[in-house]
């Protein structure tokens, strides 16, 4: 076994096992990853579980990572001809008091626009998460290009 795949499979138990928080933070991160479509892509997207430990609603507002030029908060949308379509949400999303949101594949995003680096399965992406209430929260999001959609994360989407 390689040493890139012991890393990954290390961070991956990490990622599967625990959640990220910031300490004493009331927003906790699982099951995150991250995908590119083909080894060439110039996007990519990110997934995870959002759930806010809190007895008061939170926003997610905005992402930040150097892996990109641009990086969004992006949904999927009907743009009333019947074609699904990317759209940035601006306001961000809402995340409930004592409840989660899910990040995941054909909904809810993290967008990476103009990749400034080559991702490949394996590797790392440092992720800043902004909220309006607990702030900053970093993560490290762990490149999985084997997943398939609605793999992973048995957490239930709430609103």
């Amino acid at each position: 076994m390689s040493l890139k795949s012991v890393l990954f499979a290390a961070v991956a138990a990490v990622s599967l096992a625990g959640a990220a928080s910031a300490e004493g933070a009331k927003i906790m991160v699982q099951d995150q990853y991250a995908r590119v479509s083909t080894k060439m892509a110039t996007s990519g997207a990110a997934f995870m579980n959002i759930m806010n430990m809190s007895s008061e609603a939170d926003q997610l507002l905005a992402v930040r990572s150097d892996v990109a030029k641009r990086v969004e908060l992006h949904t999927h949308m009907e743009s009333g001809d019947g074609i699904m379509k990317m759209v940035h949400v601006e306001d961000g999303f809402a995340i409930p008091a004592e409840g989660s949101h899910l990040l995941q594949r054909g909904g809810d995003h993290v967008m990476f626009m103009g990749l400034t680096e080559t991702l490949e399965h394996g590797d790392v992406v440092p992720l800043t998460l902004v909220f309006q209430n607990a702030g900053e929260i970093s993560i490290e999001i762990p490149v999985d290009l084997e997943r398939k959609p609605g793999q992973g994360g048995h957490m239930k989407h709430t609103n």
